[in-house]
């Protein structure tokens, strides 16, 4: 099986910076797109960011200019660097991965359990 795990949440202050990281495992042949979205207190589930198996980045408009997603193909890890953090970007973190594996079923979308981020204010 493909498994995620994310790390890198925790407490933080306004204004203050993490760095989340996902990790995927298993009998991957390639990764394709790599998402990070995020459910806060009271709210449904949303996107953050996004990178594509070519390398394109898409954000919600509210992590632009503060949050960074990048990945690692090599170790097969997906990074989100957020900065200047708010109260409201307090949330479960969780990534997603698509792609193949070198074995049957091929085809994989997995994601991860989630790492808490809080923003104190």
């Amino acid at each position: 099986q493909v498994q995620l795990v994310e790390s890198g949440g925790g407490l933080v202050q306004a204004g203050g910076s993490l760095r989340l990281s996902c990790a995927a495992s298993g009998p991957i042949w390639r990764i394709d797109n790599m998402e990070w979205y995020r459910r806060a207190p009271g709210k449904q589930r949303e996107l953050v960011a996004r990178i594509t198996n070519f390398g394109i980045m898409e954000y919600a408009d509210f992590a632009k200019g503060r949050f960074t997603i990048s990945r690692d193909n090599s170790k097969n890890i997906v990074y989100l660097q957020m900065n200047n953090l708010k109260p409201q970007d307090t949330a479960v973190y969780s990534c997603n991965a698509s792609g193949e594996k070198t074995v049957q079923p091929r085809y994989f979308d997995v994601w991860g359990p989630g790492t808490l981020v809080t923003v104190s204010s």
